[in-house]
């Protein structure tokens, strides 16, 4: 099978032929219609001037007028113009010097035509060169017509000039353009083999390598950035999911190694039954977390695959919320601080708050609010207050998640989204958590079309506000 260049440069080769060969035939036809059009113009024109002669001079003998005679015909190698005047028999009443004693003929048919007054064009073999000729009646009665022929030996040697002349032309540009229609195509799939050679030498592990730019802005060179960005994009996606790769690996080997060295000291010698219990549930406590970071891990990887982005029916978010604050209040007591739900702060909030809604699927919907709840009581400052907010807006509902503690740096706000980042503040107070909590929260509101902003609360904490599409409830 032939390969593209090929195919490409065969494809040239046929496109360019066909081209000049169609322009070739019609410039040639076109020269010879003109050629044989300007021929029967002269001859006409010299067949009406003696056909108005003769109708003008009714007393006159019958002759054909031309500036002079000579003692002998002279011989038929140029472009003469023959004429004889007819008789309505097709008897020759006149003919000019050049004729000689010879008649050009005249057949039954052609006389019939000239009898009804038509001018009648036509190709006569006579003498050694094909002769075109013309007949017009005269008008009068004393003649029938005057014929007036002229050789074609001269238009037939323009028009087989002409032709050779269209046949070297095309064969030398079908040469030309196809030679630099070859070296073009060579360029350009040369340059196109040096991309897939240079990309075939990046791998997972050097794919902070680029394709070299060739400087323009033409196709390869849009196809070079177009390759690069896609580059730029695999390398990011890779080094996310090795960085993922080793966060996981250690937040699940930090509770695997306690709980093992738990039961490795637990069966060293025997116990109570009071410390087999303590044992048991300080590792039923790590299960415990292990298992929460299994099933965050899973949802990340559900959410990555698409498969949870399926059309959902409109889900009411007051209700949802509602529960997770009141699941979340025995923690807030605990710290002393006070959880509420507020409307928005004008005078329609609670109509708003009963038709917002949004097209995400319940669980998710309620772990985004549980995490945001949940991580405003843990990072408040203890004895304060958090405020949750849900408004219905035109363009889609809005969650807000306030508390009074001491936020969060502008440094940490563009990475407290990342998976398995904990801030300063979390790492120094010693708070549980995996730092995933917010990543799925992003990941889930992204997915159902929305976004998810952190900021800074009315009194100075932490503030975020979750914006999602609007869905009929």
């Amino acid at each position: 099978m032939l390969s593209f260049r090929r195919r490409l440069a065969l494809l040239h080769v046929v496109v360019v032929t066909t081209v000049l060969a169609v322009a070739a035939t019609l410039t040639y036809l076109s020269l010879v219609t003109a050629l044989r059009a300007q021929l029967d113009g002269a001859l006409l024109a010299l067949a009406e001037q003696e056909a108005s002669i003769l109708a003008a001079s009714p007393g006159l003998p019958v002759a054909v007028h031309e500036p002079g005679t000579t003692a002998a015909p002279p011989p038929y190698a140029r472009l003469d113009r023959l004429v004889q005047i007819i008789g309505p028999r097709g008897e020759v009443l006149a003919r000019s010097a050049n004729l000689g004693a010879a008649s050009l003929p005249n057949e039954a048919a052609l006389l019939a035509r000239l009898a009804r007054g038509e001018t009648v064009f036509e190709h006569l073999a006579f003498g050694d060169e094909p002769t075109r000729r013309v007949s017009v009646p005269v008008h009068g009665g004393r003649a029938l017509a005057v014929q007036v022929a002229g050789s074609l030996d001269d238009v037939d040697h323009a028009v087989a000039s002409a032709g050779w002349v269209f046949l070297v032309m095309s064969l030398v540009l079908v040469v030309v353009l196809t030679t630099a229609g070859a070296q073009l195509t060579g360029r350009v799939f040369g340059a196109v083999d040096d991309i897939v050679r240079q990309a075939r030498r990046i791998g997972g592990r050097t794919l902070a390598e680029r394709l070299p730019h060739p400087g323009t802005r033409d196709e390869i060179g849009r196809l070079i950035d177009t390759l690069n960005d896609m580059l730029a994009r695999l390398e990011h996606a890779f080094e996310a999911q090795r960085r993922f790769t080793a966060d996981a690996s250690h937040e699940l080997r930090s509770p695997l190694s306690r709980l093992r060295t738990e039961l490795e000291i637990t069966l060293r010698r025997p116990r109570g039954a009071d410390e087999y219990v303590q044992a048991l549930r300080s590792g039923l406590e790590d299960v415990a977390r292990l298992t929460a970071l299994v099933e965050e891990l899973l949802t990340l990887a559900r959410l990555d695959a698409g498969q949870d982005s399926a059309p959902v029916a409109p889900v009411a978010i007051g209700p949802i919320v509602e529960a997770v604050v009141r699941r979340a209040r025995p923690a807030a007591q605990a710290r002393g601080m006070t959880l509420s739900l507020a409307g928005a702060e004008n005078p329609g909030a609670d109509a708003l708050e009963a038709n917002a809604a949004a097209r995400v699927p319940r669980e998710l919907l309620m772990l985004v609010a549980t995490n945001l709840v949940e991580n405003a009581v843990k990072y408040g400052a203890a004895g304060g207050s958090v405020l949750v907010s849900v408004v219905a807006r035109p363009d889609g509902t809005e969650l807000v998640v306030e508390d009074d503690g001491p936020g969060l740096p502008a440094e940490e706000r563009e990475r407290v989204f990342e998976r398995f980042y904990r801030g300063a503040a979390a790492r120094a107070a010693d708070i549980e958590g995996t730092g995933l909590g917010l990543a799925l929260c992003d990941l889930i509101v992204r997915a159902a079309g929305g976004r998810i902003e952190v900021g800074v609360s009315r009194w100075g904490g932490a503030r975020f506000s979750v914006h999602l599409p609007a869905g009929d409830a």
